[in-house]
């Protein structure tokens, strides 16, 4: 189901217990509005993550990124479709470019995956990224955890297409497909922006096209000798033709497979142990940057750089100075 994106009305402590318990029913306005609410880092959110983080932690995160036009957006759906064909519950966030007007999503999920616009087992979400680098929007991580408290089998989270930085989705999912295409650049290419140590599944979509078979047995022959950080799983890389669901359920297939081994390795635990240091940290610092004031007007962060900037002291001693403020 299409998300319909109107902004929340959640007032209080009843209207948040309400819609969580909404959104654990599968209710798409209350997972919609719920999504809201982070977007809009309500004043809410404290207690909206409260009553989330017990229903959570059974969706696998799926990250699908590569290079602008090697089909995400397409293979995105018809993976849907192969999920669905196997019964699970499936959550899509598409994160698109911000408009420089509105600040919204620029794309938009309308014009997105109609194909599972009228299935109440598919809740489809666009997100701005509102400037963030690294191809995701700065609430991801807590919309993700919407999805998952709201029953997803599966959450899949589509990357903008920005290039080497949208190596961040590897930090934020439990299995990241990459996807590189035909004539879309060389081996030597897709090594060097990273994805050699980001992906746990590779995509050559559009497959039906000239030198499909080259790109894959390139990523095969570079994907052996590569160092991982987590032994013991080997990348496959499948050829699909996203516009017919040609490959889609070997992916499906993949996917389960990769779940498993993250269970039974341990590696799951280590992934989203990391996840979650890197969102707390996140917070921490937002929360630092409110207390010294960096939030519009002059702080006390500008006059200790100007501090510096004039030579009257050094970062360290002015940074010293400012941890100390925090006891003062």
């Amino acid at each position: 189901m299409v998300s319909t994106g109107e902004r929340p009305s959640a007032r209080g402590s009843g209207d948040v217990a309400d819609l969580v318990g909404r959104a654990r029913t599968g209710d798409a306005r209350a997972v919609a509005r719920l999504i809201s609410l982070v977007e809009d880092a309500s004043p809410l959110l404290r207690e909206v993550m409260a009553a989330l983080v017990p229903h959570t932690g059974h969706a696998q995160i799926v990250g699908v990124t590569g290079s602008p036009g090697v089909g995400k957006s397409t293979c995105t759906s018809a993976l849907v479709t192969a999920l669905r064909t196997a019964g699970k519950r499936v959550g899509v966030l598409a994160v698109d470019p911000s408009s420089p007007f509105s600040g919204g999503a620029l794309l938009g999920d309308r014009i997105r995956m109609q194909d599972h616009a009228l299935d109440d087992d598919v809740f489809i979400r666009s997100m701005a990224t509102r400037g963030q680098l690294g191809g995701l929007a700065w609430s991801t991580p807590q919309a993700l955890r919407v999805l998952d408290a709201a029953g997803c089998d599966v959450v899949i989270v589509e990357t903008v297409g920005v290039g080497q930085s949208e190596i961040e989705i590897a930090s934020l999912a439990d299995t990241t497909l990459v996807l590189v295409a035909p004539g879309m650049g060389d081996g030597i290419q897709a090594a060097k922006a990273g994805i050699l140590e980001i992906g746990d599944i590779y995509l050559v979509n559009k497959a039906d096209r000239e030198g499909a078979d080259n790109v894959r047995r390139d990523l095969r022959a570079m994907l052996t000798p590569a160092e991982r950080a987590d032994d013991g799983w080997q990348p496959p890389v499948l050829k699909t033709v996203a516009s017919s669901g040609e490959g889609m359920d070997e992916v499906a297939g993949a996917l389960a497979r990769h779940a498993s081994w993250l269970e039974t390795s341990g590696v799951l635990t280590t992934r989203r142990t990391r996840r979650a240091r890197a969102e707390v940290e996140a917070l921490a610092v937002t929360a630092l940057r409110e207390r010294w004031g960096d939030v519009g007007g002059r702080s006390e962060l500008d006059d200790l750089a100007a501090a510096v900037a004039a030579g009257e002291t050094d970062p360290y001693a002015a940074s010293d100075r400012l941890l100390e403020s925090f006891a003062d």
